[in-house]
């Protein structure tokens, strides 16, 4: 008995000084903040997970017939792979999309693709690719709860702890998800901050929006936003209001961008724009410290990987990144990082079996429930 209770004790030392080094690095050191957001976080907000997105896609009855067989095709192409989920398919039928336009723009005779059985004109693809993109935007534009979100983001903009210091400090969000709530929990603090669109509910992109005064967050949607369109004649996207007839047509494109694609989209603005100010907040200025805390992000986007492996290790040391992750081993990108001499004191992983930084830290067969993002939102608030 008091071996168990001995035992216990430590291990409730060491989720506390873990805890503690959490605090010290977003709320107390005054370093510039980060924060990754993936899927995962919005699950708290009644959003699905990626992989029940793709179930919900596959199954709808919205999509039409050539879209679903395009669509189930590609799914098809993936079997026997590892964690192919709807980001994937919808690349390769961008990527699939990208092959048929250049057939048309050479003048080839035939500029069909072929996708499983079938082949499609560059019509049908260019169609199915946004019959998805809207099932995508139905499915995560429903009624969002964000109470989680904007506990989250007091504790971060306005705490009522008073032994916090950096507080007022702005803080950049690299928002991976196509939903807003991040955004509307930040509004619904009265906490002044940019997405890069200029207005209310009607606007229009203007990255500028990112250097005024007085912002306390910006808001990097790295893979666009559901509410975001593309309209007749422009070239950047629009927030549009649900009631406005705006210029072009009757279903304007949602600008969103699955996670590996390489279709043109990702080399223009507003993409282009905001991969650079996401590699600007990665890169500290010299003699100037950075924390990129990673919520809710299972490290499957290898673009956003390489990004942050370029930052750590051109730092100086001055990039730190703590990261939450609800595997049930530490492996893959983590693992790289974790065991890499020339990074890995720069990381503290919390693992759902433990916490990770350089030669410290520990493991436990106890299910460690902090990498939640309800849990990190009550850790930030100040509870136990």
């Amino acid at each position: 008995m008091t071996q168990s209770t001995d035992e216990h004790n430590a291990h409730g030392q060491r989720v506390a000084a873990a805890i503690d080094k959490f605090e010290e690095l977003v709320l107390r050191t005054g370093a510039a903040r980060a924060f990754l957001i993936g899927a995962g976080c919005s699950k708290c907000a009644g959003l699905p997970l990626t992989m029940e997105l793709t179930s919900i896609v596959l199954d709808s009855e919205r999509l039409e017939e050539v879209t679903k067989d395009i669509l189930l095709s590609v799914r098809d192409s993936f079997a026997g792979g590892d964690g192919a989920h709807i980001e994937d398919y919808l690349s390769e039928i961008i990527d699939l999309l990208a092959i048929a336009e250049r057939r048309f723009e050479r003048g080839v005779p035939d500029p069909n693709v072929l996708v499983g059985d079938g082949t499609y004109t560059v019509e049908q693809m260019r169609t199915a690719v946004e019959g998805i993109k809207r099932e995508i935007a139905e499915t995560i534009g429903q009624r969002l709860d964000v109470s989680t979100h904007r506990k989250f983001v007091a504790a971060l903009h306005r705490p009522v702890r008073g032994d916090l210091t950096s507080a007022q400090e702005q803080v950049d969000y690299l928002v991976l998800n196509y939903d807003t709530a991040i955004e509307d929990a930040l509004g619904l603090q009265r906490i002044p901050y940019a997405d890069g669109i200029d207005g209310g509910a009607t606007g229009s992109w203007n990255p500028q929006t990112f250097e005024r005064q007085g912002l306390a967050a910006r808001v990097f949607k790295l893979h666009g936003s559901i509410d975001w369109y593309e309209i007749e004649g422009e070239d950047l996207p629009f927030r549009v209001g649900p009631n406005v007839d705006a210029p072009g047509p009757n279903e304007r494109n949602i600008v969103i961008w699955p996670a590996s694609t390489k279709y043109k989209e990702t080399q223009l603005d507003p993409y282009a724009q905001l991969a650079i100010k996401a590699r600007q907040t990665l890169g500290p200025r010299s003699g100037y410290q950075t924390v990129l805390v990673i919520c809710g992000y299972s490290f499957g986007d290898q673009h956003i990987n390489e990004e942050i492996d370029t930052a750590l290790k051109h730092s100086d040391g001055n990039l730190t990144v703590v990261a939450f992750s609800g595997e049930n081993s530490l492996a893959g990108q983590l693992r790289e990082w974790h065991e890499d001499p020339a990074v890995s004191d720069q990381l503290l992983i919390f693992a759902k079996n433990g916490f990770f930084h350089g030669s410290d830290g520990f493991e436990t067969d106890k299910c460690l429930s902090w990498w939640r993002f309800e849990e990190i939102a009550r850790l930030l608030g100040g509870e136990r």
